[in-house]
């Protein structure tokens, strides 16, 4: 049964690349590690996000699980625009109800889509891995949900927690996808 676990990274307190996690979003990585320690399955891969605050997130359980993390540069956050954005969060809104929508210098939905779901299909034809999980950010991650969940839009993305655990299975010829990361829950 194939599985992906789209990640999205522990909290940090800026946007730049090169953000580190928080204090917070340090305790979070240890908590996001027992997390998937104990899943009822072994994560056979790791890919993320060039970012910082991404590799940061998975590095705990990568290093006692002894699995390297691959970088790939199409898990980088979306860029909205290259110029400060006053309003953002209705630009946000736009581009998921407009998906070619785009600022100068910015990345459209589609554009972002596209190169989520390519991570997506290579993970799904991938044959050497069963169990694969992906570090993304909140944008990016909330567009390749619509690959399975295409009624996900602004605001279920608004929903979305750091960090957040989304497990998609094929179950038969079908994908399946289901919220695993619980907020309000302790893990330790």
């Amino acid at each position: 049964m194939k599985r992906i676990l789209l990640i999205r990274h522990c909290h940090a307190p800026g946007q730049h690349s090169d953000s580190p996690l928080s204090k917070n979003g340090i305790k979070q990585a240890h908590a996001l590690s027992w997390k998937l320690e104990n899943m009822s399955f072994q994560i056979d891969r790791i890919i993320s996000s060039p970012y910082l605050r991404a590799q940061e997130s998975i590095k705990p359980f990568a290093e006692k699980q002894h699995v390297d993390i691959e970088i790939d540069d199409r898990l980088k956050e979306r860029i909205l625009s290259e110029e400060p954005v006053d309003d953002w969060m209705d630009i946000l809104e736009e581009s998921f109800q407009n998906s070619h929508f785009k600022l100068p210098g910015g990345e459209s939905s589609t554009e972002a889509y596209d190169r989520g779901v390519a991570v997506l299909n290579t993970c799904i034809q991938d044959e050497t891995s069963e169990n694969i999980a992906i570090v993304t950010h909140g944008n990016l991650l909330a567009l390749m949900l619509r690959k399975f969940r295409v009624d996900f839009g602004f605001q279920e993305w608004k929903t979305l927690t750091n960090p957040d655990i989304f497990l998609i299975q094929r179950i038969g010829g079908e994908f399946i996808t289901e919220r695993i990361w619980d907020d309000t829950k302790s893990y330790d």
